[in-house]
């Protein structure tokens, strides 16, 4: 790809290394971009700078959040012997649209993938293991998404738990094999939560 600018193919080159972002699509925002009032790219590298900036992660459960303890570990009206385990905020979104779930979260930062170089000491899960010896968690639902990487974390989590007495359970198999959870629909989803199922179960199924 030939550029007339220079200026231009720096800002396509940082614009494709987003994920999902070629270099045809990158050219395409960068010249939305500056079709744009000057103030609009202004407000996106403020918003960004902003971002990168103040952003904080939740103490408790590791999520994004404005403040040190996030909206959902502070309500008093939330379940908070129940933790739902998820590998990043994506999935803390899909999961609240449904309305069909009342306890904490707790946020791994991604799945045990060795290919990728993501072992379980680059997660959360050490956090996760000291909250159940606590005493105060009475049910872990494991609801990552349906690939091998996430049966491998799920049972990974599983194996550091024995002994303990804590639930655990899986979310029901209405998200297909496979499936990012971020992905699924809002019903299913919510389903899936409700008629979640015994992580046992799981493991003698898989």
């Amino acid at each position: 790809m030939e550029f007339s600018s220079k200026l231009l193919e720096n800002a396509v080159y940082e614009m494709s290394q987003l994920p999902g972002i070629g270099k045809r699509t990158a050219l395409r925002l960068v010249l939305h971009l500056l079709r744009q009032p000057e103030t609009q790219t202004e407000h996106l590298t403020q918003a960004l700078g902003t971002l990168r900036k103040d952003i904080n992660f939740c103490k408790k459960c590791h999520s994004i959040s404005d403040t040190e303890i996030c909206d959902i570990c502070s309500n008093p009206n939330r379940i908070q012997d129940v933790i739902c385990v998820v590998e990043d905020i994506r999935d803390v979104m899909a999961i609240e649209s449904t309305g069909q779930y009342r306890g904490l979260y707790h946020v791994l930062g991604g799945k045990i993938s060795p290919l990728d170089g993501i072992g379980p000491q680059d997660l959360t899960i050490g956090s996760l293991v000291d909250k159940v010896k606590t005493g105060a968690v009475k049910e872990l639902i494991f609801a990552l998404s349906a690939t091998m990487e996430g049966d491998t974390t799920n049972f990974y989590i599983y194996r550091q738990l024995e002994g303990m007495s804590v639930k655990t359970s899986t979310i029901a198999r209405g998200i297909g094999v496979n499936d990012e959870l971020e992905y699924a629909d809002e019903v299913t989803l919510g389903r899936s939560i409700v008629n979640r199922i015994p992580f046992e179960n799981a493991l003698k199924n898989s």
